[in-house]
């Protein structure tokens, strides 16, 4: 049974460890609500830029290599994830959708590889004996829009050097502060604007050329895109470490109570103890 002195050692470390949860929770609200401002003003953008691609008049492959679409052979997974944890199933929830994505292509006979960004990725699928491609790391909480370019010129130009014929991106979606959503799109090759109905399709003048405004316009949707995933998979990382914290910190407070209960009773019971030695001590006395 603990004594008295080992209970209050692990009430004064347990308190210890409740101000640190308490601590990191505030700490990533303030890093969230930064995040957040930065992924909700990039949403409307990058909603344009789509609405700009589907508005305009139906493109063929031959514009651009990123509309090509060629016999799969070879697939990427790119997946996002964090360079830190403590932030609950934040990491597990897309690692565990990227295994499942993995394992179904490979069923249906492709070869497949993978890119990641975020230390748990990397440690992950090189402890099950997959050697990524391509890794990024240090960006959590250092996301930013060269960052993001980077990463997507490399897949830009292993999909046209025919690397691989298909990409996948797998991230986390911001949806609420307790709430966040693993998505899986294909990045590339990029789907074509969807065909108007007949009657509806408008008539464009291309200035300088419809061949340059593509070249422009489709590898820019590709940054923004991963530049987006990014976003939302660092708002999703502190939303999910806050709330992980705050749980903590309630198990932890939620400890100190049972704890110091059990402290008292201890407590309680070795006075009961002493007095009844002094009772016994003063009845052998008068006899």
């Amino acid at each position: 049974m603990p004594t008295l002195k080992d209970i209050k050692r692990r009430i004064n470390s347990i308190k210890s460890t409740a101000k640190i949860t308490r601590a990191m929770k505030m700490i990533s609200a303030v890093k969230l609500r930064r995040w957040q401002d930065r992924m909700f003003a990039l949403r409307p953008y990058s909603d344009k830029i789509s609405e700009v691609l589907q508005s305009l008049a139906q493109p063929s492959e031959e514009l651009h290599p990123l509309l090509k679409v060629r016999p799969r052979r070879t697939v990427e997974v790119l997946v996002i994830s964090s360079d830190k944890g403590l932030c609950g199933a934040f990491n597990s929830n897309v690692l565990r959708a990227s295994r499942n994505l993995i394992e179904s292509l490979r069923k249906e006979g492709f070869e497949v590889s993978v890119s990641v960004v975020g230390r748990k990725a990397r440690d992950y699928f090189r402890r099950r004996g997959i050697q990524p491609r391509k890794v990024w790391t240090g960006l959590s909480g250092k996301v930013t829009f060269s960052g993001a370019q980077e990463i997507a010129q490399d897949v830009m130009e292993s999909y046209i050097n025919e690397t691989f014929d298909e990409l996948y991106l797998i991230y986390n979606e911001f949806r609420t502060v307790v709430s966040q959503k693993v998505v899986q799109k294909r990045l590339l090759p990029l789907a074509p604007p969807e065909q108007k109905e007949e009657g509806t399709m408008a008539e464009f003048l291309f200035e300088p050329s419809e061949e340059e405004l593509f070249r422009r316009l489709l590898p820019k949707s590709v940054e923004i895109l991963v530049y987006r995933a990014l976003l939302e998979s660092q708002a999703s990382e502190e939303a999910a470490r806050m709330t992980a914290m705050e749980n903590a910190t309630k198990n932890a407070e939620e400890m100190i109570d049972r704890l110091t209960l059990e402290f008292n009773k201890a407590r309680q019971a070795s006075i009961t103890k002493e007095l009844m030695d002094i009772v016994g001590g003063a009845e052998a006395l008068k006899e």
